[in-house]
């Protein structure tokens, strides 16, 4: 079975870049079809959608977030990255890595997920 484990620095300033890894076990990103993608949860709102790297390495992101976003692939070690720069007000948001198995009405759908990491954005 599948495995995702997300991984961050846990404290950022608002003038840094975020960023996090996901690290897959069980079975390969470049695997054909697959999108691996991350999900955001800020307190008290429901889950975002962020981007997603394909199994070819394709990119593809949130309109809200174009510009400001990038994942990333490192295909050796089985994992993929997101980039983030931290212009956002402060606060503390909880990350995920998912693997995106379609979509339903144009919305993915995710079947597999990482157990979450929370980051925190300080001044």
């Amino acid at each position: 079975q599948v495995h995702l484990q997300e991984s961050g620095p846990g404290l950022v300033k608002p003038s840094q870049t975020l960023s996090l890894t996901c690290t897959v076990s069980g079975g390969s990103i470049t695997t054909n079809y697959y999108y691996w993608s991350w999900i955001r949860q800020p307190p008290g709102k429901g889950l975002e959608w962020m981007g997603a790297i394909a199994y070819s390495g394709s990119t593809d992101y949130s309109p809200s977030l174009k510009g400001r976003t990038s994942i990333s692939r490192d295909t050796s070690n089985n994992q993929f990255a997101l980039q983030l720069s931290t212009v956002t007000p402060e606060g503390t948001d909880v990350y995920y890595c998912a693997r995106e198995q379609g979509r339903l009405m144009g919305d993915p759908v995710f079947g597999s997920w990482g157990q979450g990491t929370q980051d925190t954005v300080s001044s």
